[in-house]
């Protein structure tokens, strides 16, 4: 036994764990804590969708268009410092002390860019449209609707893994 247990402590954990779970006392984080592990079990990762490497990319912040300069400017002043991070915390230093005069060309750099980018993502959706409006009628369905109706054509059984599996079981053991 370990220490500062005694025989009674022992004689209630035991009947605690034959009662059934709805019967115990259970404190409230420790209920909250068992609906979350609950539901994190019900829900499946979903992939992340694919990214269409013809979309146009966000145009970069005020921020980011002032780091640009920067960097060369750090690094011809600097030019043994490697460290990306030296140069970013000192050009995150220096955007918050410029005034908003200093900031106003890269503000106004950054909305240009925007503006470019609105134009190209109104372009893109376009092309979007268009090429889903020439999609087949299978492209309605869902593709497991697609598939179930080739099995279907070509005799096979359609089934889900966990039946499957159970039959397999059972008839390995049981038979």
């Amino acid at each position: 036994m370990k220490g500062g247990k005694g025989k009674g402590a022992t004689k209630k954990e035991t009947k605690e764990a034959m009662k059934p779970a709805d019967d115990r006392k259970v404190g409230k984080r420790k209920a909250a804590i068992k609906a979350d592990k609950s539901s994190k079990r019900r829900t499946k990762k979903e992939p992340k969708a694919k990214k269409d490497p013809n979309k146009p990319k966000r145009p970069a912040s005020a921020f980011f268009v002032f780091l640009e300069e920067f960097r060369k400017q750090y690094k011809q002043e600097h030019p043994n410092v490697k460290a990306v991070s030296v140069v970013g915390k000192a050009g995150g230093e220096k955007w918050k002390s410029m005034s908003d005069a200093e900031k106003a060309p890269y503000e106004a750099k950054a909305a240009k860019r925007k503006s470019e980018y609105e134009k190209q993502m109104s372009a893109y959706n376009k092309k979007q449209e268009s090429v889903a409006d020439d999609g087949d009628d299978e492209s309605d369905r869902s593709k497991s609707e697609v598939n179930d109706e080739d099995e279907e054509e070509s005799g096979e059984v359609v089934g889900c893994s966990i039946t499957r599996f159970y039959l397999f079981f059972r008839n390995c053991c049981f038979s």
